[in-house]
């Protein structure tokens, strides 16, 4: 899938006039029957299936707010079979109406900038509630793991459901990420697919119970290791193209410690920097060819880098500097390219800058607890997206070496260090 982009200049992109933000639409169930229809396929062939634990207490007529994890495209397949022929709205990401918008809105889509405050969204929700008696999909990660695990939830969840008031049904898949993860470029696997679905809280007790409660249930619920998953149960995975573009995630050598010389091609993972390859095997485990496996788990590669980053920031040696191809965003039209510039990334936040000095933005650390980020976006590149509510910025690297985990991974610890430091600055200020 591709998304409609053009050629602007900055100032123009600026100058366009807003556009006046549309209620939910009523969803169409000659379009939900099309989805339903048009998934089939790919259910087939992943010989989904399905188990409910507790769905008999929701009414067929009830509207609820459906959380699911997100791994894949499939997802919206998935749920298309498990909730079919229940109306419902779905929270989507506002570029994916780039082009379609009208399409979209006949699905029901609710649009919605991930990482961006936007009070809104729970508007427009209770609206869809109220006036179409419409159940809300939500995928709240907001963003695919890069690594197979779960990705922050936002703190505002709880309070979210409380001002919801509905019931809160939760759908865990298995296998999707396996069968389509993000780095390796929409190259699709054989492996089965299944997910769970399970009513977790009913009006009454999203009552009794507060917020943080409500949060730390839903975390355990969204917690998950696709690679422990596929290694538990013996999945084999045959496909040489596996490892393909695995240097997205793995993009630090842990033998040498370079950063952005790995190359993830066919099934090895090769640091050119030192020369150390690994073999990712069928069985989802990674393997040096020689000397000692520093890591035979993705997961816990990817959680060392993590631990890396943290390291930098807190003794004041983080930082990106990277040109960057600009495109933005200001309604769904259309995406602009508007030049090049410069985008860094420190303790202080982002700054970008370009478009011929016309373009100088700066977000701090705290205006979210984690970034948009995403690899062959659009099968455009891999992007970093920053941006307020009236103007998104898509940054797309150039050069080499991979920055975009990264950059992802420095911003939701910036965002845990700062927030910290600040709690525990607080009592002072008080005295």
């Amino acid at each position: 899938m591709k998304v409609k982009n053009a050629v602007n200049k900055y100032q123009q992109v600026l100058n366009k006039p807003k556009k006046k933000a549309k209620l939910p639409p009523r969803p169409s169930f000659l379009f939900g029957t099309l989805v339903r229809i048009l998934s089939i396929p790919d259910l087939i062939s992943t010989k989904f299936k399905y188990k409910s634990i507790g769905m008999e207490r929701l009414g067929k007529r009830e509207p609820c707010l459906i959380l699911m994890n997100h791994s894949s495209f499939i997802d919206l397949k998935i749920a298309s079979k498990i909730l079919y022929p229940r109306r419902y709205n779905i929270v989507c990401t506002s570029d994916g109406f780039i082009g379609r918008n009208w399409l979209m809105r006949s699905i029901g889509c609710i649009p919605t900038k991930k990482f961006v405050t936007e009070v809104s969204l729970i508007h427009d929700m209770l609206y869809a509630i109220k006036r179409y008696n419409s159940s809300i999909l939500m995928y709240p990660e907001a963003s695919y793991s890069f690594d197979g695990t779960a990705t922050p939830l936002p703190e505002s969840l709880g309070r979210c459901i409380k001002m919801l008031g509905i019931p809160v049904v939760v759908i865990k898949t298995e296998g999707a990420f396996a069968r389509d993860p993000l780095y390796n470029n929409l190259q699709l696997r054989k492996v089965e697919v299944s997910a769970t679905v399970e009513y977790l809280l009913s009006p009454e007790e999203i009552k009794e119970t507060g917020s943080r409660e409500i949060n730390n249930m839903l975390r355990e619920r969204f917690s998950f290791d696709n690679f422990r998953w596929q290694q538990e149960n013996n999945v084999k995975i045959t496909e040489p193209f596996r490892a393909d573009h695995l240097n997205r995630v793995l993009y630090k050598c842990p033998s040498c410690l370079v950063e952005g010389k790995t190359e993830g091609k066919g099934t090895l993972l090769t640091c050119h920097a030192c020369g150390k390859q690994y073999e990712l095997g069928e069985d989802g485990f990674m393997r040096a060819l020689s000397g000692e496996t520093e890591f035979a788990h993705i997961p816990d590669w990817y959680a060392w880098e993590r631990e890396c980053v943290k390291r930098e920031i807190l003794d004041g040696e983080y930082k990106l500097d990277v040109d960057v191809d600009i495109y933005t965003m200001v309604d769904t039209d259309c995406i602009y390219y508007v030049g090049d510039g410069n985008l860094k990334h420190s303790r202080e936040g982002f700054h970008l800058t370009g478009c011929n000095g016309e373009l100088d933005y700066t977000q701090k650390p705290l205006s979210s607890y984690s970034l948009y980020a995403d690899y062959y976006w659009y099968k455009m590149g891999d992007m970093i997206c920053i941006g307020t509510k009236d103007i998104l910025y898509y940054c797309f690297p150039k050069g080499d070496g991979d920055v975009v985990a990264k950059t992802r991974l420095a911003a939701e610890e910036l965002y845990k260090v700062i927030r910290s430091e600040k709690r525990v600055a607080k009592p002072e200020e008080v005295k």
